[in-house]
């Protein structure tokens, strides 16, 4: 008994290296030849297409802005799982463990050949990962059975553990040469990097002294491009030369156009701070943030192209395939929809969508804020869905009224006596006239609002707070510039955003 569950122990270890040094092999070969067909990044592009609403929300809901790197863990974790089958099948009949690894291959070759903006090499890595699977299993299933000059079981056991090892540490080997391989071609982030941006012809404003009411513990009004929340479907972050870029307009409109990047930077170029919110962002959630963002007004675009007035939606489409759906009246209307190149005096960082993306106040990201964006379709809602709304969200999708507590912060025990309660609420296009704060159901107080830099950002408040010993429960709602109050009633994030009033519980003492 001991030695057969020896003997599955070992095929199972068999089909775990073999399918290490594919891996490793494929992520080599893609890095040189197509970085966008990664074995590992065009399956798990392939299960974000594929994960309904719910896994979506959870997986967003349970890690934040690391669910990518929560998505490739759990592809590691079954590839290894199918791996070791694989093993175990090869050792029990031959050809089938060899099969099941050779389709994982396959599988990473259709997907990336599929996939949008696919190149001609996409198929190759997938190729080479499948071939290299199947050789190297063939090989460790050699060294698990006993070799005729092998006399001793510890001798079978080290010739099984020097071949697997060696094989395991060629394919981890792979993947360290592959991640170099990809430093030494990031000449995208050299360009970037060069890069001088224009001037805006319409710079933004100051942001005026009181915006930040320097409270510790409090989100800044302007969020550092480093801590700028990211969600979006792009397991492998697009790598756009400028030089290549090309941007079509085109459906209902009397002239198509297209412009590359010269162009664009030789039109004006207008500065307006903007909050941008994402629609999974949970009540009290941080999956929002606030930057000045440089780019030129879509409206003027749209108008060069000459929008049909039977037009009610543009379909923007990024380089990866994802698609949103923006009512055309909020990228026609006053407010500072930007086809954007900058952000927070920089160009776009790539991994929010250098070298073009879309900013549009007053509606969540899934329907505004394509990154590195391709394509405009204006057309109609009636005739085309986008990315999110064939998933079951709104296809409209404005920003709901909403505030939020980071001062104190869940759970926090603080010091009894004097303290603070502080925030921060928006609305982008309507804006914040006001914030309420009540503690342990009491009567509502007014709290301080910060100078608002536009009624397109947040705007941060505070209210004094003279702290006494026990447990107590802090709410917040806020009041928009409409006269609008917050509501009480709970929403989950989906299909078109989260509402509710915050609420945080903390100890005293």
């Amino acid at each position: 008994m001991t030695a057969r569950r020896g003997g599955r122990l070992r095929s199972a270890a068999a089909g775990v290296g073999a399918a290490v040094v594919a891996v490793g092999v494929g992520e080599l070969v893609a890095a040189v030849v197509e970085p966008a067909a990664s074995p590992v990044a065009v399956i798990g592009g392939g299960l974000i297409d594929l994960a309904p609403s719910w896994a979506k929300d959870a997986a967003i809901a349970l890690f934040g802005t690391g669910d990518k790197a929560a998505l490739i863990t759990g592809i590691a974790i079954v590839l290894a799982a199918v791996a070791a089958l694989a093993g175990i099948l090869e050792a029990r009949r031959a050809g089938l463990g060899s099969v099941l690894l050779g389709a994982l291959g396959a599988l990473a070759l259709v997907v990336a050949m599929i996939r949008p903006g696919a190149g001609p090499f996409a198929w190759l890595p997938g190729l080479v990962a499948g071939v290299v699977a199947v050789i190297a299993l063939r090989l460790l299933m050699r060294t698990v059975q006993p070799a005729p000059y092998v006399r001793t079981e510890p001798e079978e056991r080290r010739r099984f553990l020097l071949w697997t090892a060696g094989v395991a540490a060629t394919g981890v080997a792979a993947l360290i040469v592959a991640n170099v391989a990809r430093g030494a071609t990031r000449s995208i982030e050299a360009v970037r990097s060069a890069l001088r941006l224009p001037q805006p012809a319409s710079p933004a404003a100051p942001v005026a002294a009181g915006a930040d009411l320097g409270i510790q513990g409090l989100a800044p009004v302007v969020t550092p491009n480093a801590e700028f929340y990211r969600i979006d479907t792009a397991l492998v972050v697009p790598r756009i030369d400028p030089a290549d870029w090309r941007l079509r307009i085109h459906g209902m409109v009397e002239r198509e156009v297209e412009i590359g990047w010269d162009e664009l930077l030789s039109l004006p170029m207008q500065e307006s701070h903007v909050t941008l919110a994402c629609v999974s962002n949970s009540v009290g959630g941080d999956l929002i943030g606030n930057a000045r963002w440089l780019g030129h007004p879509i409206r003027d675009l749209l108008a060069r192209a000459g929008v049909d007035s039977d037009a009610d939606m543009v379909l923007s489409t990024s380089s990866d395939g994802f698609t949103a759906s923006t009512p055309i009246e909020a990228l026609t209307d006053d407010r500072d929809a930007l086809l954007a190149v900058g952000m927070n005096g920089d160009p776009l960082p790539l991994e929010h969508g250098f070298p073009v993306r879309m900013v549009v106040p007053g509606l969540y990201g899934y329907v505004s804020a394509t990154k590195w964006v391709t394509n405009l379709e204006v057309t109609r809602f009636d005739r085309v869905t986008a990315y999110w709304t064939t998933r079951g969200w709104s296809d409209h999708g404005p920003v709901k009224l909403q505030s939020r507590i980071d001062v104190p912060r869940r759970g926090q025990r603080i010091e009894p006596g004097d303290a603070v309660i502080a925030g921060m609420a928006w609305q982008q296009h309507v804006g914040v006239d006001g914030v309420e704060v009540r503690v342990d159901g009491g009567s509502w107080q007014t709290a301080e609002l910060a100078s608002a830099i536009s009624a397109d950002t947040w705007v941060q408040w505070s209210l004094p707070w003279t702290a006494e010993a026990g447990a107590h429960t802090i709410e917040c709602r806020a009041v928009s510039a409409d006269g609008e109050t917050q509501t009480s009633e709970p929403a989950a994030p989906a299909p078109d955003g989260a509402q509710g009033w915050h609420r945080v519980e903390v100890t005293v003492g």
